[in-house]
Protein backbone atom coordinates (compact mmCIF):
# COMPACT_ATOMS: atom_id res chain seq x y z
CA UNK A 1 0.00 0.00 0.00
CA UNK A 2 1.42 3.29 -0.61
CA UNK A 3 0.44 6.82 0.64
CA UNK A 4 0.42 10.40 -0.57
CA UNK A 5 0.04 13.53 0.91
CA UNK A 6 -1.78 15.75 -1.00
CA UNK A 7 -0.24 19.58 0.01
CA UNK A 8 -3.25 21.71 -1.96
CA UNK A 9 -3.58 25.23 -1.79
CA UNK A 10 -4.23 28.35 -4.45
CA UNK A 11 -1.20 29.22 -6.62
CA UNK A 12 0.77 31.72 -4.30
CA UNK A 13 -1.02 30.17 -0.72
CA UNK A 14 2.22 28.80 0.64
CA UNK A 15 1.86 24.99 -0.03
CA UNK A 16 5.73 24.51 -1.61
CA UNK A 17 7.82 25.95 0.96
CA UNK A 18 5.21 23.58 3.37
CA UNK A 19 5.79 20.72 1.12
CA UNK A 20 9.57 21.15 1.20
CA UNK A 21 9.46 21.64 4.57
CA UNK A 22 7.44 18.09 5.11
CA UNK A 23 9.82 16.56 3.23
CA UNK A 24 12.80 17.21 3.93
CA UNK A 25 11.22 16.50 8.15
CA UNK A 26 9.95 12.96 7.04
CA UNK A 27 12.31 12.07 3.64
CA UNK A 28 9.20 11.21 1.84
CA UNK A 29 9.64 12.02 -1.95
CA UNK A 30 8.32 15.45 -2.76
CA UNK A 31 7.06 15.60 -6.41
CA UNK A 32 5.88 19.07 -7.11
CA UNK A 33 3.84 20.24 -10.53
CA UNK A 34 5.93 23.06 -10.64
CA UNK A 35 9.04 21.43 -11.01
CA UNK A 36 7.54 18.66 -13.61
CA UNK A 37 5.88 22.04 -15.59
CA UNK A 38 8.94 24.14 -15.21
CA UNK A 39 11.31 21.23 -17.33
CA UNK A 40 8.39 21.47 -19.65
CA UNK A 41 8.58 25.09 -20.35
CA UNK A 42 12.44 24.63 -20.52
CA UNK A 43 12.56 21.85 -23.41
CA UNK A 44 8.71 22.62 -25.09
CA UNK A 45 8.59 26.57 -24.77
CA UNK A 46 5.71 28.86 -23.27
CA UNK A 47 2.26 30.18 -24.70
CA UNK A 48 -0.59 31.14 -23.82
CA UNK A 49 -2.94 30.51 -21.22
CA UNK A 50 -4.49 27.07 -22.85
CA UNK A 51 -0.68 25.91 -23.42
CA UNK A 52 -0.54 26.74 -19.78
CA UNK A 53 -2.82 24.25 -18.95
CA UNK A 54 -2.25 21.97 -21.33
CA UNK A 55 1.37 21.94 -19.57
CA UNK A 56 -0.60 21.69 -16.13
CA UNK A 57 -2.28 19.09 -16.90
CA UNK A 58 0.64 16.66 -18.79
CA UNK A 59 2.27 17.59 -14.71
CA UNK A 60 -0.31 16.48 -13.12
CA UNK A 61 -0.33 13.25 -15.00
CA UNK A 62 2.97 12.87 -14.68
CA UNK A 63 3.10 13.25 -10.80
CA UNK A 64 1.22 9.86 -10.76
CA UNK A 65 2.71 7.96 -13.13
CA UNK A 66 5.85 8.50 -11.37
CA UNK A 67 4.17 7.86 -8.32
CA UNK A 68 3.06 4.85 -9.83
CA UNK A 69 6.63 3.51 -10.08
CA UNK A 70 7.22 3.79 -6.41
CA UNK A 71 7.50 0.57 -4.23
CA UNK A 72 4.70 -0.29 -2.15
CA UNK A 73 4.56 0.85 1.13
CA UNK A 74 6.33 4.32 0.03
CA UNK A 75 4.43 7.81 1.05
CA UNK A 76 5.31 10.49 -1.68
CA UNK A 77 4.55 14.37 -1.00
CA UNK A 78 2.56 16.27 -3.93
CA UNK A 79 2.34 19.60 -3.84
CA UNK A 80 -0.05 21.44 -6.34
CA UNK A 81 -3.28 22.88 -6.63
CA UNK A 82 -6.07 19.95 -6.70
CA UNK A 83 -8.88 22.50 -7.23
CA UNK A 84 -7.96 23.33 -10.95
CA UNK A 85 -9.00 19.47 -12.09
CA UNK A 86 -12.27 17.86 -11.48
CA UNK A 87 -12.02 15.29 -8.71
CA UNK A 88 -12.84 12.24 -10.59
CA UNK A 89 -9.39 12.82 -12.33
CA UNK A 90 -7.94 13.18 -9.17
CA UNK A 91 -9.41 9.61 -8.14
CA UNK A 92 -8.06 8.16 -11.15
CA UNK A 93 -4.79 9.77 -11.03
CA UNK A 94 -4.72 7.95 -7.23
CA UNK A 95 -5.95 4.67 -8.38
CA UNK A 96 -3.35 4.11 -11.23
CA UNK A 97 -0.62 5.28 -8.88
CA UNK A 98 -1.29 2.72 -6.13
CA UNK A 99 -2.18 5.76 -3.64
CA UNK A 100 -4.81 3.84 -1.30
CA UNK A 101 -3.85 6.05 1.49
CA UNK A 102 -3.92 9.67 1.03
CA UNK A 103 -4.23 12.46 3.62
CA UNK A 104 -4.51 16.66 2.30
CA UNK A 105 -2.63 19.53 3.77
CA UNK A 106 -4.73 22.70 3.12
CA UNK A 107 -2.58 25.56 2.57
CA UNK A 108 -4.23 28.93 3.08
CA UNK A 109 -3.62 32.70 3.42
CA UNK A 110 -6.05 36.11 3.23
CA UNK A 111 -6.63 36.76 -0.83
CA UNK A 112 -4.96 39.93 -0.48
CA UNK A 113 -1.94 38.02 0.97
CA UNK A 114 -1.86 35.77 -1.89
CA UNK A 115 -2.18 38.37 -4.45
CA UNK A 116 0.77 40.16 -3.12
CA UNK A 117 2.72 36.92 -3.02
CA UNK A 118 1.78 35.92 -6.45
CA UNK A 119 3.20 39.56 -7.91
CA UNK A 120 5.93 40.02 -6.02
CA UNK A 121 7.29 36.12 -7.40
CA UNK A 122 6.49 37.32 -11.19
CA UNK A 123 10.42 38.00 -12.07
CA UNK A 124 11.36 35.22 -10.25
CA UNK A 125 9.53 32.53 -12.44
CA UNK A 126 9.43 31.53 -15.85
CA UNK A 127 7.55 33.35 -18.72
CA UNK A 128 5.26 30.50 -19.04
CA UNK A 129 2.90 30.99 -15.65
CA UNK A 130 0.46 33.20 -15.74
CA UNK A 131 1.37 36.83 -15.18
CA UNK A 132 0.23 40.14 -13.45
CA UNK A 133 -3.26 39.78 -15.32
CA UNK A 134 -3.80 36.83 -13.58
CA UNK A 135 -3.68 38.53 -9.99
CA UNK A 136 -7.27 39.60 -9.66
CA UNK A 137 -8.51 36.43 -10.83
CA UNK A 138 -6.15 34.59 -8.34
CA UNK A 139 -7.52 36.90 -5.19
CA UNK A 140 -11.23 36.21 -6.50
CA UNK A 141 -10.24 32.42 -6.71
CA UNK A 142 -8.67 32.51 -2.74
CA UNK A 143 -12.00 33.91 -1.44
CA UNK A 144 -13.97 31.44 -2.48
CA UNK A 145 -11.06 28.20 -2.56
CA UNK A 146 -11.81 25.26 -0.31
CA UNK A 147 -10.10 21.46 0.41
CA UNK A 148 -11.41 18.49 -1.38
CA UNK A 149 -12.88 17.88 1.67
CA UNK A 150 -12.35 13.83 0.58
CA UNK A 151 -9.42 13.05 2.47
CA UNK A 152 -8.29 13.36 6.86
CA UNK A 153 -7.10 17.30 6.54
CA UNK A 154 -4.89 19.09 8.23
CA UNK A 155 -5.13 23.21 7.75
CA UNK A 156 -2.06 25.44 7.89
CA UNK A 157 -2.52 29.74 7.84
CA UNK A 158 0.46 30.28 5.47
CA UNK A 159 0.69 33.80 7.30
CA UNK A 160 2.07 32.26 10.66
CA UNK A 161 5.00 30.21 11.57
CA UNK A 162 5.03 26.55 10.26
CA UNK A 163 4.76 23.99 13.05
CA UNK A 164 6.98 21.59 11.08
CA UNK A 165 6.64 19.05 14.03
CA UNK A 166 2.95 19.02 14.55
CA UNK A 167 2.32 18.64 11.09
CA UNK A 168 4.65 15.51 10.90
CA UNK A 169 2.84 14.25 14.34
CA UNK A 170 -0.06 14.52 12.31
CA UNK A 171 1.10 12.71 9.27
CA UNK A 172 2.44 9.94 11.34
CA UNK A 173 -0.78 9.55 13.30
CA UNK A 174 -2.96 9.47 10.20
CA UNK A 175 -0.45 7.41 7.90
CA UNK A 176 0.31 4.90 11.12
CA UNK A 177 -1.12 0.85 10.08
CA UNK A 178 -2.89 1.30 13.62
Amino acid sequence: MKAAVLVNGVPASGKSSVARALAEATGFPLLTLDTIKEALFAHLGTGDRNYNRMLGRASYEAIFALAGDFADGATVIVDAWFGFQPPEVLRAHLKRGGLSRVVEIWCHAPADVIGSRYGARLGTRSSGHLGAEYVPELIELAKHARPLGTFPLHEIDTTKPFATSETVAWLTAQLSDE
